[in-house]
C-alpha cells in the first residue's frame, strides 16, 4: 500500500469514499456536502492536505485530510476506507501519514478530530495512535456537525522527539 497526495483526478474518490461511510451511519450534512464536492477550495487552497491510500491491486481504497480551521488548528477530517477494504490496515497507514504531515506543518499547533461514539472502531484507532479526548476541542469546534459527540486532540508538539 502506498500513500499518495491529492490531485484533482482523485476528487471523485475523495467524495465517494467519504459519502459512502457518512451515509451508511449518518446523514450528509451541508458542511459535508461542501467539503466533499469542493475539496480543492475547502481544504487544499486553504493550506490543508488530502492523502489517499492506494492498494496495488484495488487502486484508491481510503482517504483522509488535514483541514485548517483556525490559526494554529487543523482538523483531521474526512477519513474513510472503502467498506470492502476495511481490515487491510489502510486506516492506520493513512492516520500515521496524516499525523506525520501535521507534524511538518509549521502553522499546526493543534491537531484534533471530531467524531461520534457510533464510530467505535475509529475511536479505538485514534486512541491507539495517541489521540486523547478533549472537552475544550468539543466546546470550540464540536458544534460544527450534528453527529459530533466526541472530540479528540493529538499531543502534536509533545510527541516530537
Amino acid at each position: 500500500m502506498r500513500i499518495i497526495p491529492y490531485t484533482d483526478v482523485f476528487a471523485p474518490a475523495f467524495h465517494d469514499i467519504n459519502a459512502a461511510w457518512i451515509s451508511d451511519m449518518f446523514v450528509l450534512e451541508p458542511h459535508d456536502e461542501h467539503v466533499l464536492s469542493h475539496p480543492r477550495a475547502a481544504i487544499i487552497d486553504k493550506g490543508g492536505i488530502i492523502l489517499f491510500a492506494e492498494h496495488p491491486e484495488h487502486g484508491i481504497i481510503g482517504t483522509g485530510a488535514l483541514m485548517p480551521t483556525a490559526p494554529g488548528f487543523y482538523e483531521l477530517t474526512k477519513m474513510g476506507v472503502l467498506a470492502a477494504a476495511r481490515g487491510t490496515g489502510a486506516g492506520g497507514t493513512l492516520l500515521g501519514a496524516l499525523i506525520e504531515r501535521a507534524r511538518g506543518l509549521p502553522d499546526c499547533d493543534t491537531l484534533y478530530l471530531l467524531t461520534s461514539r457510533r464510530c467505535a472502531a475509529a475511536i479505538h484507532l485514534y486512541e491507539r495512535a495517541g489521540f486523547v479526548h478533549d472537552a475544550e476541542i468539543m466546546a470550540r469546534f464540536g458544534g460544527g456537525y450534528a453527529r459530533c459527540d466526541v472530540a479528540m486532540r493529538f499531543p502534536l508538539r509533545d510527541a516530537r522527539p
